[in-house]
Formats: structure tokens, C-alpha cells, sequence
């Protein structure tokens, strides 16, 4: 890793403040890999998780990472995988022991762990609230042994309704994630997934769709899916029951009760900054005169290798004035709330002029709405995000 000092020379780029910051610790380790899944997770083998060996490792990992964040406080901290619930409540209470001795925590921060209901067990979330965890995430997918079993999930409808019972014992706030067009979807079974997701009255609940991703088991031997009319329908449906049940969109994909936002995810799509610590972990840091991408080596044991010897960062780039408006973009209109153009001059260091042209073209389109502060997708624009997104690609250099 470069030295502070390589960060902090004179750019292009002037940021008047550095945006909040984050930190995610990724604990790469599956029971199974799912068909669907392009993580970078990894299915156990015969041996064990080597816990301590990996969380020394990433300890190493963060001790080199510092000095790029050093006196900066963090608003939340996230532990996502791979399965996280496959470590220990002891390892967890450790790992975010040392966490909390090297940074500057805020009072009320925010600490998710993922967890699956594979690996659920009687009082085990319960002791990850007592190790210090605030926030629990289950991956769900689905209440439908049938679908479950598509999707490669490790776990039955009962210790989904089982897992998640315990979660709303143990925890003010804790997600379900759900998954909707996946195989052999329809209306029907749609209504019940969702029908007994809510009866369970979560704060907060993700509900994405099922999309083939490259160099997964699904796109070698896809799946036959919901059409694109039926999925429309179906997202149109998830929107209209959430609503009913008191939870508000605020992103493309999540939906909470008021106060239960998820802080970590709403910082991506605000385009703040996080320290991506774990193998294959993402980072992006803000400095200056400009805002600097990192991705961590991901094979599991040469990460922990190279991160006992200060050289778990596999890639680096600064990012050019030119990409800075798409990187904003593909974030900040996630969100139906949209955002002020103070925070994309703050968080880029560009001036607002730099998105006259794609805006006029998204709002010709009735893709945006926009005023004098506030930018915001219209209803249009978060069925065609993906379009939306497209208009902001760079085509020419900045000035």
C-alpha cells in the first residue's frame, strides 16, 4: 500500500469535506455456493473455517489501512459474506472488539452481521446482540421449499420462520431478504412469500430479483424465469403490499418502517466513503483532491498471506474526473428521494454544470424530476434505472 503522503499530493479534484465513512469486513465462506450467486464467496471444504487465522488477518489488513482513515469517525460497520453465522459469537465479539480499539466509532453506530438460517441455532443470535451486533440481515430468498431448493439455499421453510422469530426477539431492527422471478414464480407464490414475510413484521425488508450473473452455475445452465411483463407485475405487487404494511421505499430494492433504515447501505447510495477490509473486500476513500478505488486479493488463503505481510490490496486506481459523474449516478438514483446537488458537488468535488446535458435528456425523457436543489427519479425512471443510470456515462472528457 502507497503512503499517506501519495494520497494527499495536490489533484484535480477539491473536496471541501470528506462524507461519512463505513467500514465492511467480508468473511468469504459459504456452506454451498448458491446457482445464482457471483460473491466472492467460497463453499467450505472439509475443514473447518479458520476463524482466528482470519480475522488476525484481516486486524493485519486494517492495521495497514489506517493511515487513509486515521481520525475519521465511523457511522457503521458491516459483516457480510459469503455466511458470516458460520463464525462464532465469541469470534465476532472479538473481531469487533479490535475493530473498536484501532477506529473512532460513533456512539450510535450501526453493526449488521448476515447471517442465513442454515446455520441458525437456538440463542446464537441472541449472543451476536450481546457480542455487540445492533442490526441482523437473513437471507431468506423465499418461504417455498420448492423454490429454496432451486436456489440452492441451504435451509427449509421452517428454519427460515424459525430464524427470523428468534431475529425479532433479539433485535430492534433486523432485515429479511427476499427473492422475487425466480423459477417457477408466479403471482400466486409470489403473494405468499410476501404474505408471510410481513406477518412476521420485519423493520426492514430487501427484495431483489433474480438476475443472471455471469460466471455463475445459472449461466452455464439458466434457469427458465418469469417474463419481463410478469416480473414488472410482480415488483408492482411487492411495492403496493409493502406500502400497505407500513414500509416506506427507499430504494430501488429496500423498504423499511421509519427509523430503520439500513445507515451502511443508504452511505453507498449517498456515494460516501467505506473501508472494504476481507478478501476481495471493496474500498472506495475520499481524499482531498481526489477518490481512490480498492479491491482486495480474493482467494481466501492468499489473502490471509498477503495481508499478514501489509499487501492484501490487489488493485487500485483513482478515479478520473470524467467517471466521477456515473460513479455518483449509479448510486444516488437508487434512491426515490433522489439528492440535492450540494452533495454531488460535495462528495465529487465537481461543479453541478458538469450534468446539464444527460439531465436534460433524462428529464426530456420523464425519467427525472428536477428542481433548483433536488434531483429525483420519477416512477418511470425507476422501472428503466438501468437506462437511467446509461445517460451518465462519460462521452467526453471533463474540463
Amino acid at each position: 500500500m502507497k503512503d499517506l503522503a501519495h494520497y494527499l499530493r495536490p489533484g484535480t479534484l477539491q473536496l471541501a469535506a470528506l462524507p461519512p465513512l463505513s467500514v465492511y469486513v467480508h468473511l468469504p465462506w459459504c456452506l454451498r455456493k448458491c446457482p445464482y450467486c457471483d460473491f466472492n464467496s467460497h463453499e467450505l471444504s472439509a475443514e473447518a473455517v479458520p476463524q482466528q487465522s482470519y480475522v488476525d488477518a484481516v486486524l493485519a489488513d486494517l492495521d495497514a489501512a489506517l493511515p487513509l482513515v486515521w481520525g475519521r469517525s465511523v457511522h457503521s460497520v458491516f459483516l457480510g459474506g459469503g455466511t458470516p453465522s458460520l463464525f462464532t459469537p465469541e469470534t465476532i465479539d472479538a473481531l469487533l472488539g479490535r475493530l473498536r480499539s484501532r477506529l473512532r466509532w460513533q456512539p450510535d453506530c450501526e453493526v449488521t452481521l448476515e447471517a442465513n438460517p442454515g446455520t441458525f441455532e437456538k440463542d446464537r443470535f441472541r449472543q451476536y446482540r450481546q457480542a455487540g451486533i445492533t442490526r441482523l440481515s437473513l437471507g431468506v430468498q423465499s418461504f417455498d421449499d420448492a423454490a429454496l431448493s432451486a436456489l440452492g439455499r441451504v435451509h427449509d421453510r421452517s428454519q427460515a420462520l424459525a430464524a427470523a422469530e428468534e431475529a425479532a426477539e433479539c433485535f430492534e431492527t433486523f432485515n429479511i431478504d427476499l427473492m422475487y422471478a425466480w423459477p417457477g414464480q408466479d403471482r400466486v407464490r409470489l403473494q405468499a412469500d410476501l404474505d408471510q414475510a410481513l406477518a412476521l413484521a420485519p423493520p426492514h425488508l430487501s427484495v431483489y430479483h433474480l438476475t443472471i450473473e455471469p460466471n455463475t452455475f445459472f449461466a452455464r445452465f439458466p434457469p427458465q424465469l418469469p417474463d419481463d411483463d410478469l416480473a414488472y407485475e410482480m415488483l408492482d405487487r411487492i411495492t403496493e403490499c409493502t406500502q400497505q404494511a407500513g414500509l416506506q421505499r427507499y430504494e430501488v430494492s429496500a423498504y423499511a418502517r421509519p427509523g430503520h433504515r439500513c445507515w451502511h447501505n443508504l452511505n453507498y447510495w449517498q456515494f460516501g466513503d467505506y473501508l472494504g477490509i476481507g478478501a476481495g473486500a471493496h474500498s472506495k476513500l475520499s481524499f482531498a483532491h481526489r477518490v481512490v478505488r480498492q479491491v482486495r486479493v480474493r482467494e481466501p488463503r492468499l489473502y490471509m498471506e498477503r495481508a499478514m505481510r501489509a499487501e492484501a490490496v490487489a488493485q487500485e486506481h483513482e478515479v478520473g474526473r470524467a467517471d466521477l459523474p456515473f460513479e455518483f449516478m449509479l448510486n444516488a438514483l437508487r434512491l426515490p428521494e433522489g439528492f440535492e446537488l450540494q452533495r454531488f458537488t460535495e462528495r465529487t468535488g465537481l461543479p453541478p454544470g458538469v450534468l446539464q446535458q444527460p439531465l436534460e435528456r433524462a428529464q426530456s425523457g420523464g425519467l427525472l424530476q428536477v428542481d433548483l436543489q433536488r434531483i429525483r427519479p420519477t416512477a418511470r425512471g425507476l422501472d428503466f434505472l438501468n437506462d437511467l443510470q446509461a445517460l451518465f456515462l462519460p462521452d467526453t472528457a471533463l474540463p
